[in-house]
């Protein structure tokens, strides 16, 4: 915890500006319990909400933006509670999206949660009185949902006479599925909870949409344009904001508050119906912070997996060292603000001395690649990653670990490299000899010929980043 200084309301004015778009924070009541929270007149844990989409299992510098902010408010005292959306991403958030998104097999969400439980302890304190994570199915999944193959059996312990017994129930009955449903909420197995399990119903789900008007839910941009094209536009996805928002009821619930609630700019509608569902229900309503969001690779289009343009937390050092060096240098100053913990008046210097031409965005650029690389793999791998960026691309030499492969005299070059997973295809491969980004090292030449063969050993650069050692 920070201690009472002038230090700790420079932190604080950091912690609200640095990346934030908006703070929704009627009245300032989640700044004024934060205040009491520093100095120890605040005996309640302040709960932080972030959801997850459990789609994409690889957290990038996008995503990371936010989780550091996160991380802000655990240093200050609070609890960040992650709500894994696994029950809200079968339906798929339209927010953002023209199309209607599919949905995702249960399987392939529970697999992705894994990933990002792993992930975040990168950046997040994940020790349980800083943290907890739960799944959103937990509320959302009724026990008659349960269905066990024919003839499963559930076991239930009990005491009868001051001797323990087992009786088994068919897992399809009423008193199996209660038995397994009991078995299987977080809210008791990890959370500890005994007396209560939070459940929505339909009835409590109705109870919550008198506060929500249909005229407001079709009123975003995304739902008018398929509106004004004539495209369909279904119930079950103007109803993802409003689960998203009893998920902020559900935690108040459990909880006891749901305090503050982070996310990306797009998500604004989503979590300022979550104040409006909690309202109803009788609660304090949650705060709302909107963090920034930045581009990807490209230097265009906002970081996103879908366009390739991301670099994920989980890059190794070399390959994240390297992509951020190919960064358009507009994003330079960005980058600094949004992704390391560079102090913002180092900053403003360094945004000024590029703005006069006093030093060479390449130097500034390796500074960051070097910042960014040692939060996630430490200063000393940062350091590797660095000489050896130096190595290959100041000094045209060829990396340590290269890759090797040996193949039979005269095959295809580009059926060697699409097995290898090198290029993703011969589209691919025939664009890269069209650019001329197919380089031979030893005898600096550039492969022109989309149908060659090897006929002797090589060493190849393909693009920037991609290395391999052919041996015939």
């Amino acid at each position: 915890m920070y201690m009472k200084t002038d230090t700790t309301q420079e932190k604080l004015h950091e912690l609200f500006t640095r990346g934030v778009e908006e703070l929704i924070d009627p009245d300032g009541k989640f700044k004024e319990k934060l205040n009491k929270k520093i100095k120890g007149q605040y005996p309640k844990d302040i709960i932080v909400k972030f959801g997850v989409d459990p789609t994409q299992p690889d957290i990038h510098l996008g995503h990371a933006i936010v989780f550091r902010k996160l991380r802000q408010f655990q240093d200050l005292g609070c609890k960040v509670v992650f709500i894994v959306g696994d029950f809200t991403a079968q339906i798929g958030d339209p927010t953002g999206k023209s199309k209607i998104r599919p949905e995702l097999e249960l399987k392939e969400i529970e697999e992705n949660m894994k990933t990002y439980v792993e992930q975040v302890g990168k950046i997040l304190r994940i020790n349980k009185e800083a943290f907890a994570w739960i799944r959103n199915s937990d509320w959302f999944t009724a026990i008659t949902d349960l269905n066990f193959p024919i003839g499963h059996k559930v076991n239930l312990k009990m005491k009868q006479n001051g001797q323990e017994t087992t009786i088994s129930f068919d897992a399809n009955s009423f008193v199996g599925k209660a038995v397994v449903f009991e078995q299987t909420r977080m809210q008791v197995r990890d959370l500890g909870l005994k007396n209560k399990i939070s459940v929505i119903t339909l009835r409590s789900f109705l109870y919550g949409l008198r506060r929500i008007t249909h005229s407001r839910l079709i009123e975003r941009s995304m739902f008018q344009e398929r509106i004004k094209k004539g495209e369909e536009l279904y119930m079950h996805e103007m109803m993802y904001p409003v689960l998203q928002g009893i998920d902020s009821q559900v935690l108040h619930e459990i909880f006891g508050s749901c305090d503050l609630e982070i996310g990306g700019t797009d998500q604004t509608f989503n979590m300022l119906l979550g104040r409006d569902i909690m309202k109803a229900n009788k609660q304090e309503e949650q705060s709302v912070m909107t963090i920034q969001m930045i581009e990807g690779l490209d230097g265009k289009e906002l970081m996103s997996k879908s366009r390739g343009n991301y670099i994920a937390i989980n890059e190794k050092p070399n390959d994240m060292y390297g992509k951020i060096m190919s960064l358009p240098d507009h994003l330079i100053v960005k980058y600094f603000k949004l992704s390391t913990y560079t102090p913002l008046e180092d900053i403003e210097n360094i945004k000024e001395e590029l703005k006069k031409g006093k030093v060479n965005p390449r130097d500034i650029k390796m500074r960051l690649a070097r910042e960014i690389v040692a939060i996630y793999h430490g200063e000393e791998k940062a350091g590797k990653a660095e000489a050896e960026f130096i190595k290959i691309f100041q000094k045209g030499e060829i990396p340590d670990d290269i890759k090797e492969i040996g193949i039979k005299r005269g095959e295809k070059l580009v059926n060697v490299l699409i097995k290898e997973k090198i290029v993703k295809s011969k589209s691919d491969f025939r664009r890269l000899v069209e650019e001329g980004a197919i380089h031979e090292l030893k005898k600096k030449e550039i492969i022109e010929d989309p149908n060659f063969k090897v006929k002797e050993s090589l060493t190849l650069r393909i693009g920037k980043h991609r290395f391999i050692k052919i041996s015939v």
